[in-house]
């Protein structure tokens, strides 16, 4: 298994590349426990939250540039990482688990459409799409010379 500043160091270096050419594409695997972390552990989720940092600042980075990014963001898919994780697959509702076929057919489908974040399970990505805009709006806001007004402290 490949740690995430490994995989992080990975891309930078392939990116370089990937920009020379004019193309190429960068696809990675982060979870929904990326964005929901208190679904999981907090090391795994906070490992995936890594991913899906670096796929927001690689797609800043090399906008315009030739270079496609993806995240897919699956919920629990039906792999041996249960079993290794103490919890057989079996354990889990059968509504809940994704087999790997469908998230992989979600995810390629998803950077068919363009999408910069595949949540293969998400019935509505216009959730997604204003969760984003939330905190892209955020952006402005949160380096200042002062703190904010709320603090009381002006």
């Amino acid at each position: 298994m490949t740690s995430q500043s490994t995989l992080g160091t990975a891309l930078i270096a392939a990116a370089p590349a990937f920009v020379a050419r004019g193309a190429g594409a960068i696809i990675q695997i982060a979870s929904v426990v990326g964005i929901s972390t208190e679904t999981l552990n907090g090391v795994y989720g906070a490992s995936k939250a890594f991913v899906i940092a670096l796929t927001q600042s690689l797609q800043h980075e090399l906008a315009g540039k030739g270079v496609r990014i993806q995240a897919v963001l699956p919920g629990a898919t039906a792999t041996p990482f249960w079993d290794v994780a103490g919890m057989p697959v079996s354990n889990l509702l059968d509504d809940f688990v994704m087999t790997t076929d469908d998230l992989v057919d979600a995810a390629l489908a998803g950077f068919d459409m363009g999408e910069v974040y595949t949540i293969p399970a998400l019935p509505d990505v216009a959730q997604f799409n204003t969760y984003e805009a939330a905190r892209v709006a955020m952006v402005p806001n949160l380096s200042k010379t002062k703190p904010a007004a709320r603090y009381g402290l002006r």
